[in-house]
């Protein structure tokens, strides 16, 4: 009980200073405007283009949300490192460090969420070049077709801008094909680029069925990509049970040990020591997971 008075108390304090600090504005947004200055002054600029993109998409985060994760990270390590150790100083740069954590998953969060807007981009590139090259015969044309129906969104609309520039520039769609695969490795944008290369090389007359095949190739890829999307969402909301459940098993220990033989037990520095590393394993657990879970989505 006491743990949580000197923690509410500290809360209104800091709330208390920085109010009669900024006075006439509102901290709220004060906190919000310092925070974007540090996020402009040391984001990497690819970091920034992709962070823009959500808050296009309008997937990014609002600052009450942020806050609520600030709060939440902040109590949680508190109370979870008191546990450990009953000691307000660690439980205090344990309860700050928990905060430094937020804006590395708020990396991976964005980039996933930029990853899984790529794809579908991908998907909506190849899928529409293949219709209106049916009906053109022609991969510039096609290129044309998408660009101007506005289906699509930069990157991938400039980049397709590029293909049909280069195209006319050079007279051939060769560079323009090594430009579109260099910047998206997907193996479905190689293959229809491939099929398109030779179709227009060789000059193919009937190439219905070659394309309907490679339209049942990318139907079965999204397909795949969208069920294991929804497997690692699943997954994820274990793992963070099963995180949270490893913090916790030192109430365990306790519950065997008894509360007081505990705590005599921490005089010990070599259990302080192993208690730390405990806490850093299960944290580095936890961020690898999280890791794994926002990276490569939409991947093949």
């Amino acid at each position: 009980m006491t743990f949580i008075i000197f923690v509410v108390v500290a809360a209104i304090l800091i709330f208390v200073y920085s109010y009669r600090k900024n006075s006439g504005q509102n901290v709220y947004k004060y906190i919000s405007k310092q925070a974007g200055v540090i996020y402009e002054k040391y984001a990497p600029y690819s970091f920034r283009e992709v962070r823009q993109k959500v808050k296009d998409l309008g997937q990014e985060y609002t600052t009450r949300q942020y806050v609520i994760q600030i709060v939440v990270f902040a109590a949680s390590a508190a109370v979870i490192s008191y546990l450990y150790f009953y000691n307000l100083v660690i439980s205090i740069i344990y309860s700050c460090l928990s905060v430094l954590v937020i804006p590395y998953l708020t990396y991976l969060r964005c980039k996933r969420l930029y990853s899984e807007f790529i794809f579908e981009q991908i998907q909506v590139y190849t899928t529409n070049t293949i219709m209106e090259f049916a009906t053109t015969q022609s991969f510039v044309k096609a290129l044309e077709g998408v660009h101007e129906s506005g289906v699509l969104e930069d990157p991938v609309k400039s980049d397709v801008k590029m293909m049909i520039d280069m195209a006319y520039e050079n007279g051939t769609v060769e560079q323009s094909i090594e430009y579109m695969n260099s910047r998206y490795e997907f193996y479905i944008v190689k293959n229809m680029h491939q099929l398109f290369l030779q179709i227009t090389n060789e000059g193919a007359k009937d190439s219905s069925d070659a394309l309907e095949n490679m339209s049942l190739d990318i139907d079965m890829l999204v397909e795949n990509v969208y069920s294991d999307r929804m497997d690692r969402a699943q997954f994820h909301k274990k793992f963070l049970q099963f995180g949270i459940i490893l913090y916790l098993m030192v109430m365990l220990v306790q519950f065997l040990l008894g509360v007081d033989t505990y705590i005599q037990m921490l005089d010990n520095v070599l259990v302080q020591l192993l208690l730390h590393l405990i806490i850093i394993i299960n944290t580095a657990f936890l961020l690898n997971g999280e890791k794994y879970y926002n990276e490569n989505v939409g991947a093949e």
